[in-house]
């Protein structure tokens, strides 16, 4: 049996290359039916902000990316809770469905659940 991966996603999309690259990684486990999470976490919880303008910042909208976990079988997508109020973000108002705002004990919980955790 394949061991559990947990993404923790950590930066925001127009940061850099590494809120594309975790994004990758869960993409590529889904297709191949590892099990996968991904948890977004202080400034990473900007990916799951509404209305978003990456051409603004002469970015790759990562939208799309995130819209498309489901159908790659990515089922399991938290977010921290206290990362979400700092940044004044709704949990009822992220721009993707089906995310769970965890509260810190439960990230540790989570945590723990998997085999794997790579942060990015």
């Amino acid at each position: 049996m394949p061991k559990s991966l947990l993404i923790i996603s950590r930066q925001a999309p127009w940061s850099g290359p590494n809120a594309k690259e975790a994004l990758d990684i869960v993409l590529a486990g889904g297709a191949y039916d590892l099990p996968i999470g991904l948890m977004f976490m202080d400034d990473g919880v900007f990916q799951l902000a509404p209305k978003q303008n990456a051409t603004a910042l002469q970015q790759k909208n990562l939208m799309a990316n995130l819209q498309a976990l489901s159908l790659f079988g990515v089922d399991d997508v938290y977010a921290c809770h206290h990362s979400l109020a700092e940044r004044g973000i709704s949990p009822t108002s992220l721009a993707v469905d089906d995310v769970q705002a965890l509260s810190a004990d439960e990230v540790r919980i989570l945590i723990d659940r998997f085999d794997q955790v790579i942060t990015l």
